[in-house]
C-alpha cells in the first residue's frame, strides 16, 4: 500500500468557542493548525486541510479543501473532500485528524496502516479505551475518536452518495463496509483531547 496522504479537518463551526477558527488559536507560541500540522506531516505522503470560506485567511501553508456538500454535515463531508483531493493526487488512502487536537499520537499513521492488514478497503478508526470527550462508543465497549481514521480512495463515491442521503453518523458508514477499530493507551492524558473551549485552551496550555 502507498503512503496515505493526510487531511486535517477543520470544517466545524466552533460553536461552543464562539465561533471563529479553532485552529487558529495560540497555544504555547504557536497556532493549534501549526502543532497539528507539523504532527501529522512526517507520517504522511502529502497534506492538506479541510476548512471552508476564505481559504487565505491561513496563510498558504496547506491546500485547502472545502466541504463539496453543503450545511456542514458534519465530519464525513471533510473525510469526502479530503478523499476527492487525494484521488487527484493519485493517492489509494488519507489518514484525517482534527485541527482542534494537539496531542495526538506521533505514530499515529503507522498503527492505522497495521490495523488495516487484511482489509480489501482500508477503514480503521482510531479508538481508546476509558474516559474520553467523545461518546461514540462501540458494542466492545472501546471508545471511538471519528475525525481520526484511514478511509480508502475507493469508496469515495459510496460516501458522497451516503451523504447526499443525509447520513450524518461516521460509524453508520464505516460498519456498513467492514471498519475497524485501532486501541491506542492513554497514558496520563487522552491522546485525542480535544480544544473545544476557552477551558478546554487553558487545559491545553497546562498539558504543554
Amino acid at each position: 500500500m502507498k503512503q496515505p496522504f493526510g487531511v486535517i479537518l477543520a470544517g466545524g463551526l466552533a460553536t461552543r468557542m464562539g465561533g471563529g477558527d479553532k485552529a487558529l488559536l495560540d497555544l504555547g507560541g504557536q497556532s493549534l493548525l501549526a502543532r497539528v500540522r507539523d504532527r501529522l506531516a512526517p507520517q504522511v505522503a502529502g497534506l492538506a486541510l479541510n476548512a471552508n470560506g476564505e481559504a487565505a485567511r491561513f496563510g498558504g501553508a496547506l491546500p485547502v479543501v472545502p466541504d463539496s456538500i453543503a450545511g456542514f454535515p458534519g465530519p464525513l463531508a471533510g473525510v469526502l473532500a479530503g478523499l476527492d483531493w487525494a484521488a487527484e493526487q493519485g493517492a489509494e488512502t488519507i489518514v484525517t485528524v482534527a485541527a482542534d487536537t494537539p496531542f495526538f499520537p506521533c505514530d499515529l499513521v503507522p498503527r492505522l496502516l497495521l490495523a488495516s492488514e487484511g482489509q480489501s478497503f482500508p477503514l480503521v478508526l482510531a479508538a481508546t479505551r476509558g474516559e474520553a470527550q467523545t461518546k461514540s462508543k462501540s458494542k466492545s465497549g472501546l471508545i471511538r475518536h471519528p475525525t481520526f481514521g484511514l478511509w480508502p480512495v475507493a469508496l469515495r463515491d459510496d460516501l458522497r452518495a451516503a451523504l447526499q442521503g443525509g447520513l450524518k453518523k461516521v460509524v453508520l458508514w464505516t460498519e456498513a463496509h467492514g471498519g475497524r477499530e485501532c486501541v491506542f493507551p492513554v497514558d496520563g492524558i487522552d491522546p485525542f483531547f480535544n480544544v473545544n473551549t476557552p477551558e478546554d485552551l487553558a487545559r491545553a496550555e497546562e498539558l504543554l
